[in-house]
């Protein structure tokens, strides 16, 4: 029979990594049966308090005679590799029949874009008879049913190179110029690789996990070809996966804001952009919820330029993620610019030169021509700021946000 195999919470913040705990999976359930096509990383909600480090949960079609074996190898190793230890580690895996996974589809969407329960995925196991595994409270679960039934109409791959054993916690050794070069050939197949503004190396992470660097694109080929330009310690293994990874599939087009979700809203600027102690921007904006206050923090570096420039009148399109009452901007497009004037002493019509004030509520005179006049003229000032899409740059963008550079549309100002 054919099974989806969906697997997820099996990391901490100290270590491990669910995309390589399913690498493992998969290369011994190759040897009981026969594993179909490429894996699938599934990021999930990224606004959920109790996620995991990436949020992404794996799945995989296999071909398998004997499913209690299936089972017991699972079980064998997530006990070997997973966190347990860890009090927010919850691995849970399924093994659903590929007949079965389009039942799946509804529940993924909302473990996309909305909040679920673990009695929701505990809920659908039992009505769908879903074989399963439950370590702890089984919280990995609701992702490993997510990553089988979500339905990808945009999809992205990633190759992901896994460090040898005995290096996993030592600081990684690569040659940082190596992935500009990658970037420079291959870019925008391959895109988020580096930062060029910022001087960040995105596809190396800095977290104690098995990854050594992962790289993102449109075709697994031209992936595979960039590994020849990249320059670091030995890797034990690779693996593409298939991804939702920049795709705003977590992005919802509703007026209704709540925290733990992420939106998509045309609203107009009502309050001035202001700035707090440690760079964080924010302004208020009008929708048709109320009032709605919006950020840019200091990890967003230069897109809070953009921010700034911001006026009130200003119809803006934003998209990111509601926590605390506030959206945390991922990107915007500037619809529409506000007009915007300085107050200035009029002109003398004889002399040219501005007048000065002739006394407290006694309006204005020139000095040499005597001209006298009774209030101060507006003079529009041009925007710094034009209509279009402005992002966050590579280093702050999340792994869901879809750049600027996979859209189709004009006045896109792409950070690199």
């Amino acid at each position: 029979m054919r099974f989806w195999i969906g697997i997820d919470d099996t990391d901490s913040r100290k270590g491990m990594c669910t995309t390589y705990l399913a690498v493992l999976l998969m290369e011994e359930i190759k040897k009981i049966g026969k594993v179909i096509g490429f894996p699938r990383l599934i990021r999930l909600n990224p606004t959920i308090p109790f996620k995991t480090r990436g949020n992404g949960a794996v799945s995989f079609l296999a071909e398998i005679e004997d499913l209690d074996q299936a089972l017991e190898i699972t079980e064998r190793l997530v006990k070997k590799y997973a966190e347990l230890e860890d009090e927010n580690t919850n691995p849970g895996v399924v093994f659903v029949e590929e007949e079965k996974a389009p039942l799946l589809r509804e529940f993924s969407e909302k473990a996309i874009k909305d909040v679920l329960r673990i009695e929701d995925a505990l809920e659908l196991i039992e009505k769908n008879r879903i074989d399963h595994l439950k370590f702890k409270n089984g919280r990995g679960l609701i992702g490993a049913l997510a990553s089988v039934g979500a339905q990808l109409n945009d999809i992205v791959y990633e190759l992901i190179a896994y460090r040898m054993p005995e290096k996993i916690g030592k600081p990684r050794e690569y040659d940082k110029e190596s992935f500009y070069d990658l970037d420079f050939e291959f870019y925008p197949k391959i895109f988020d690789t580096v930062d060029w503004c910022n001087d960040v190396v995105m596809a190396v992470p800095g977290t104690p996990c098995p990854v050594l660097f992962g790289l993102r694109g449109e075709e697994p080929e031209i992936l595979k070809k960039a590994l020849n330009y990249v320059k670091t310690e030995p890797w034990e293994r690779w693996q593409i996966f298939i991804t939702n990874h920049a795709t705003d599939m977590h992005i919802i087009n509703s007026e209704k804001v709540e925290d733990f979700h992420s939106y998509r809203l045309i609203s107009r600027v009502v309050k001035k952009p202001y700035e707090i102690v440690g760079g964080h921007v924010f302004f208020e904006v009008k929708t048709n919820s109320g009032t709605l206050k919006c950020s840019a923090f200091e990890p967003t570096k230069q897109f809070r330029n953009i921010v700034r420039a911001l006026i009130p009148g200003d119809v803006v399109e934003l998209y990111g993620s509601v926590k605390n009452n506030t959206l945390n901007l991922e990107k915007l497009r500037i619809v529409e610019l506000a007009k915007k004037y300085v107050e200035l002493n009029p002109l003398c019509p004889g002399c040219g030169k501005r007048m000065e004030s002739a006394g407290k509520e006694q309006g204005f005179r020139c000095r040499n021509c005597k001209t006298k006049a009774t209030e101060k003229i507006k003079i529009e000032v041009p925007r710094r700021l034009e209509p279009g899409f402005y992002e966050v740059p590579p280093c702050a963008r999340r792994h869901l946000t879809k750049p600027l550079i996979r859209i189709n549309a004009s006045g896109r100002h792409i950070f690199r």
